[in-house]
């Protein structure tokens, strides 16, 4: 049998699909938000392993333009989250344990994780003792993934990688097995806050001048304090606007407010069945992906690179001005269904 060691593992991952990987050991994790502790799920772990999934760069390319909306959403979100990448985490954990070692395949269980996207409890559970996390523990992937060693956290909160810069996503395994692990990444590698992604955002969530900073792994790490509301909001089928305060008005309902629903204009706007469990991204990470990418090509930031650029055309974004005299003319309602 293949003797079970970092690089028998990191081989596996890649021969099942991974497309980058690194070992972290769990020492790394000490002082973790209890919610997000693996110990809590494994209080036997070793070591975590993540591993990036890379979102095709032609993925990205109707959304871009315009043309097609799905694809991002499907291949690009969920079909990396609910399909291709619990498979590989999957079959890296068997080979695990075919060495008598534990693993936890752990994928994006954010749908049942207890803590909510800005780090509040839900309630929907309680802990079994004292001590004890409620269920479901949600290990942070981004800094998991940044705690192995695969990359760092850019401004925007997005992961980023030597290889694909924002472009992947992230699934980890936690284990038993006491694995070599690989360096952690110097914050500043990756991201040179360029603020592209700030600039570029619809929904006006990634701050420029307001962050959040902690201590990982011995090193001080610092991103954007993003506005997650706005973020929802946009990426499921609206730009935010914000009141001449620079506030949103969430009890107006303004030409130009924050819009709850897709307008009638948003072919999301009739809800369809949705592939892969996937949301409707219509902003098409616009800022903190496609913006973030572009610049990263551009100084040469990232290994995976094309013979041509990805912006070869005007960007699509919604013409508010058209929307807005259609709506007077035609009597839509942006927020109706």
């Amino acid at each position: 049998m293949t003797q079970l060691t970092a690089k028998t593992v990191k081989e596996q991952c890649r021969a099942f699909g991974a497309d980058a990987v690194a070992i972290g050991n769990i020492e790394r994790w000490e002082g973790a938000p209890i919610q997000q502790d693996p110990k809590q799920v494994m209080p036997e772990a070793r070591s975590v392993i993540a591993m990036a999934f890379r979102v095709n760069r032609g993925s990205m390319r109707g959304v871009e333009e315009g043309t097609f909306f799905s694809n991002y959403s499907a291949m690009g979100y969920g079909g990396l989250t609910y399909l291709y990448m619990p498979m590989t985490v999957i079959n890296v954990s068997k080979f695990i344990e075919d060495h008598g070692k534990e693993a936890i395949p752990y994928g994006h269980q954010s749908d049942w994780r207890e803590v909510d996207q800005v780090g509040e409890l839900r309630g929907g559970s309680v802990p079994v003792a004292p001590g004890r996390a409620a269920p479901d523990v949600m290990v942070n992937l981004r800094i998991a993934a940044y705690l192995c060693g695969l990359g760092e956290i850019g401004w925007s909160k997005m992961f980023l990688t030597p290889e694909f810069g924002p472009r992947q996503r992230v699934g980890i395994i936690i284990t038993e097995a006491e694995l070599e692990p690989d360096p952690i990444m110097e914050p500043g590698t990756l991201c040179d806050q360029c603020m592209a992604c700030a600039a570029q955002c619809p929904g006006q969530a990634i701050p420029k001048d307001k962050s959040v900073k902690v201590n990982l792994g011995g090193y001080d790490v610092e991103w954007a304090d993003v506005d997650m509301v706005r973020c929802d909001i946009c990426f499921r089928g609206a730009e935010v606007k914000l009141d001449d305060d620079g506030r949103p008005d969430f009890t107006a309902k303004p030409v130009h407010g924050y819009r709850t629903k897709p307008g009638w204009w948003n072919p999301f706007r009739k809800q369809k069945k949705k592939l892969y469990n996937t949301g409707q991204a219509i902003c098409g990470a616009r800022g903190c992906t496609r913006a973030c990418m572009i610049a990263m090509e551009k100084r040469n930031g990232v290994k995976n690179t094309f013979d041509q650029p990805f912006r070869r055309r005007k960007p699509w974004r919604v013409d508010w001005e058209k929307v807005d005299e259609a709506e007077k003319t035609k009597g839509h309602d942006s927020d109706s269904d």
